[in-house]
């Protein structure tokens, strides 16, 4: 249900007579105050949300259905609160004044004087533009000033009715109907044709969705349920599951609307042709491919040129019956490898022009694109002829001088052919809102109302009415009957009256303050706390900085000092030693007993005298700044028993646990735990062994290999040393062999050898576990020569002369030197011959032109003669 997005309350109020049951108006009469009937009324302030909520819930915020409902609140709650204006006059709609609906899409309400003076005028336009321009429309509409929807010349009002169409001139002296309604059951059709009729009292605004329940099923047929006829239409949820256009494979979405999707199973299908094989969705399995066919046709001369297809090729197109390439001559009985010959006339075929033919003779392929004959052309304004080409239009550069549709500006298009282009221009003229300025085309007659809406709400935001542009300064804001939002600051915000929803400051709090002082006294004057900060007052169009300004809350003034009184004790709370006093009055006295109150220790007494205390919970526990110290060190035992003393002096209650930190170290070594000591003396045996250890890799190397342990830190020796399970890399005596073994087979060979694993050092440890081979002792030999190589070199580099090195450095420079004198040779050459070539080219150049251009005239001639000679055929044929 399509509409407008504002929200409006019902406000239901008890009448005084019985109403009848079906009766959902709100009561509309202007009798209404805020007096003491408010309180009461709140129970029902929210009837309309109530109502509307039912419907609301069961359909999403941008469902036609709930927009359709929020155009009928909008619509209630404008004509209950007397909002509702004529776009065309921007006046009010009173009770009393006969009023005319859109019933397209808007809904929108007029005066009916107003529409009928529109819609005239809106014909008298169109009648005007009729005469200039032919128009293409059987009979003249008017349109609607909001929605812009057509009406029919016979469509214009003449009479006042209500807003289901069924009472003519509907009462407005009943208070307890909707204005301009009959307050009978409504009964339109509903929008999508199921039979059933609005079952709602006569409103404005859209008919709600059909609520009569009926049976029927989901999208795919699979589950039918009983739901409302407005929303039968529904989605089980389940798989689909129906026969896809392949026949072969099902559906696999959701139970959805509409058609199912095409089927995307993969697989492998063959062309038409059957050559190429591709991986495909089965909805792509008839497909083409690239190639042509190329199969032999039934004259077995010639292949089939078409491209991948399925079926036969079909018969040879060169058999039977043919034509030359003009269709003037016909040939019978050719072979359909030989071309059909020429027949010598002219083509005359219909060039693109339509209207002239071509002059050549006849000949194979496309006639000329363009027709090249000269013709005499007019402009579009007739007002310029030439002669042009046929395929040219001629346009003049004369601007056409005549008015447009506006009756404002002139055309100004050049070689206009008559039927001028509406006027491009913006209207720009202020509208009755004087608020904006016409957007449309510019046009003649009366500009269309401004479809601005303009929303005036209550201070909170959750009651509003929209009214149009223009309208705005003459609305107050909305009786709001919601609860005002602001939260009270004072005490009494939980149980204070609560007031509806306002501009400006709240009302200050009538209760007594009661607040309670410190001494247990309340505060018996008039709530004195801070008050909120207030809502802004009522302003049609609040700027950034209106919006923008925080107002800070009105701080509350302190309760007085409290006038009760009371009993005062001295400040060594002795037993009748106490005074009269004001409870607010803090002033402190001493008597002249002594103390006597115990020490710190538990063990001895204050002997100064009365000085100020401070009072504890317990009453024998009594302690003051200013009595005596116990000096005396605490000798108590500790539990549990530990060799550290209490660092306390001599206290009356148990000694604090022992804090002094103890430090053992790991099983591995790796690290030193520090503990409190009544946290590692509390602990057994097994978890002080747990407690030590690190939780990390043991550290320690393993007794016969050079692995660390791969235990966790534990207590003792390692566990099983011989079984190391690291990597050792094992070599020959010479070291060319190697391999990688276990730690524990080398240390069991190191073993079989006589060895101990523990002696062996750590680069001996694995070397000449492998036997030598002869690759081994080929390497040995090898390396060997190589020494001798080298050393031999030095021995001769070193007896060298050197004047050798002078005679290099010669040959090098007297190489340099030949390199140059063969590179200019060069490039005198390379030039020399590229001279050459460019000549030789300019002379080929001008010889093919020369000959070329003779032998085209020669052409031409022989042409000629031959025609000639045809001509002189054709006049005196033989006899």
């Amino acid at each position: 249900m399509a509409g407008s997005a504002t929200t409006t309350e019902f406000r239901w109020k008890p009448p005084p007579q019985p109403q009848p049951p079906t009766q959902q108006h709100q009561n509309i009469s202007d009798s209404g105050s805020d007096s003491d009937n408010n309180h009461q009324q709140n129970r029902h302030n929210d009837l309309s949300n109530s109502i509307f909520k039912a419907y609301l819930d069961c359909h999403s915020s941008s469902s036609p259905s709930s927009l359709d409902l929020s155009k009928i609140q909008s619509f209630l709650s404008s004509s209950s609160s007397g909002a509702v204006s004529c776009l065309i006059c921007l006046e009010r709609i009173k009770r009393t004044d006969p009023t005319w609906s859109c019933t397209s899409s808007c809904f929108a309400v007029f005066h009916l004087f107003c529409i009928q003076n529109w819609a005239r005028q809106c014909l008298d336009v169109h009648a005007a533009l009729a005469v200039t321009r032919p128009s293409t429309e059987t009979e003249p509409v008017w349109n609607c000033p909001k929605c812009r929807s057509s009406y029919l010349k016979s469509k214009i009002p003449s009479r006042y009715l209500c807003y289901c169409g069924k009472e003519e001139d509907p009462p407005a002296d009943n208070p307890w109907i909707l204005p301009h309604s009959c307050g009978e059951v409504c009964e339109r059709g509903l929008s999508n044709n199921c039979g059933h009729r609005c079952l709602l009292l006569c409103h404005p605004g859209p008919c709600a969705s059909c609520p009569k329940l009926v049976k029927s099923k989901c999208f795919c047929g699979g589950v039918e349920d009983v739901r409302r006829c407005g929303h039968k239409l529904f989605s089980c949820g389940d798989v689909c599951d129906k026969v896809l256009d392949c026949e072969i494979h099902s559906c696999r979405e959701i139970c959805h609307d509409g058609e199912c999707p095409p089927c995307r199973e993969r697989a492998v299908y063959r062309c038409c042709c059957g050559k190429v094989e591709e991986e495909k969705d089965c909805c792509e399995r008839v497909f083409r491919c690239e190639g042509s066919c190329e199969s032999k046709l039934n004259c077995g001369k010639h292949v089939c040129e078409r491209g991948c297809h399925a079926g036969e090729c079909g018969l040879c197109p060169y058999q039977g019956k043919r034509s030359c390439p003009c269709g003037k001559k016909f040939y019978q009985g050719l072979s359909c490898d030989v071309a059909a010959p020429l027949c010598g006339g002219t083509c005359d075929k219909v060039l693109g022009c339509g209207y002239h033919r071509c002059p050549e003779r006849c000949h194979r392929g496309a006639c000329l694109e363009t027709c090249r004959i000269v013709v005499t052309k007019s402009c579009r304004c007739g007002g310029t002829k030439k002669q042009v080409p046929c395929r040219q239009d001629v346009v003049c550069e004369r601007k056409c001088q005549r008015m447009r549709d506006c009756g404002k500006h002139p055309c100004r298009r050049r070689c206009c052919d008559g039927q001028c282009l509406p006027c491009s221009e913006i209207c720009g003229k202020k509208l009755k809102c004087r608020n904006h300025k016409c957007q449309s085309p510019c046009h003649r007659g009366q500009c269309a109302p401004c479809p601005i809406m303009v929303s005036i709400s209550c201070a909170c935001g959750q009651t509003h009415f929209e009214v149009p542009c223009g309208t705005e300064n003459n609305q107050k804001p909305p009786r709001c009957r919601k609860l005002c939002n602001i939260t009270p600051l004072c005490r009494h915000g939980q149980i204070q009256k609560p007031h509806k929803c306002h501009y400006g400051a709240c009302p200050p709090c009538r209760l007594p303050c009661d607040e309670e002082y410190p001494c247990g006294h309340k505060c018996k004057l008039r709530c004195h706390g801070p008050r909120p900060p207030p809502n802004r007052e009522f302003i049609l169009k609040p700027t950034k900085k209106m919006l923008n300004i925080h107002v800070e809350s009105t701080p509350g003034s302190p309760c007085p000092r409290c006038p009760e009184l009371v009993w005062r004790p001295c400040v060594g709370h002795h037993l009748a030693a106490e005074r009269m006093m004001v409870c607010s009055d803090k002033t402190q006295f001493a008597c002249d007993n002594l103390c006597g109150n115990p020490l710190p220790c538990g063990n001895h007494y204050c002997s100064f005298t009365c000085h100020p205390l401070e009072i504890r919970s317990s009453s024998l526990d009594k302690r003051s700044e200013s009595c005596e110290k116990c000096e005396l060190r605490c000798q108590k035992e500790r539990s549990p028993k530990c060799q550290h003393p209490c660092p306390r002096r001599c206290h009356p209650e148990d000694c604090p646990p022992c804090k002094t930190l103890v430090k053992r170290s790991c099983h591995c070594g790796a690290m030193v735990h520090a503990f409190e000591c009544i946290e590692y003396n509390t602990l057994s045996e097994k978890e002080q062994s747990k407690a030590r250890s690190c939780r990390g890799p043991c550290h320690r190397k393993l007794p016969n290999c050079t692995h660390l342990c791969p235990e966790i830190c534990h207590p003792g020796q390692c566990p099983s040393p011989e079984k190391c399970g690291k990597k050792v890399v094992v070599r020959c005596k010479c070291l060319t062999l190697k391999k990688e073994w276990l730690c524990k087979d080398v240390q069991a060979a190191h073993r079989t050898t006589g060895s101990d694993p523990k002696d062996v050092p750590k680069n001996q440890f694995g070397v000449g576990l492998l036997p030598c081979d002869s690759n081994c002792k080929s390497k040995q030999q090898m390396a060997e020569s190589v020494l001798q190589q080298r050393n031999v070199k030095e021995v001769e580099e070193k007896e060298e002369p050197s004047g050798k090195n002078a005679t290099k450095r010669r040959k090098r420079r007297e190489r340099g030197q030949d390199i140059k004198e063969t590179s200019r040779l060069q490039k005198l050459t390379v030039a020399a011959k590229k001279v050459v070539m460019v000549v030789m080219l300019i002379a080929v150049l001008v010889a093919v032109s020369y000959y070329g251009y003779k032998g085209i005239l020669w052409l031409s001639d022989w042409m000629n003669e031959v025609e000639e000679q045809r001509q002189k055929s054709r006049r005196y044929p033989r006899i």
